[in-house]
């Protein structure tokens, strides 16, 4: 499930950029990024806490392992949203 959350809010992310890129309304899909965003980690912990609540200490040991890519795609993927509203705002100064 965090997989296919993860996937749609990469196209989403990639259709924000695209539709400011060509001056159509990208809040929607900004909105879309980062919701989906926020659910692939729900997801992701709810899949941690079964494994926690099975006591698959193997399993649990390998998603360890990658926290920091978690944190940093979560990063990536909320600069990825907000860099239109970012770019909007210098280019009106």
């Amino acid at each position: 499930m965090w997989f296919i959350l993860g996937v749609i809010a990469i196209a989403a992310t990639c259709i924000n950029l695209y539709q400011y890129a060509t001056g159509k309304d990208y809040k929607l899909a900004m909105a879309m990024g980062l919701s989906f965003t926020a659910l692939t980690l729900c997801a992701e912990y709810s899949l941690v806490s079964e494994w926690v609540k099975s006591e698959d200490w193997s399993a649990l040991g390998e998603v360890l392992n990658f926290e920091r890519v978690l944190w940093f795609l979560t990063i990536v993927s909320i600069l990825l949203n907000i860099a239109p509203i970012l770019l909007e705002r210098k280019s009106k100064k």
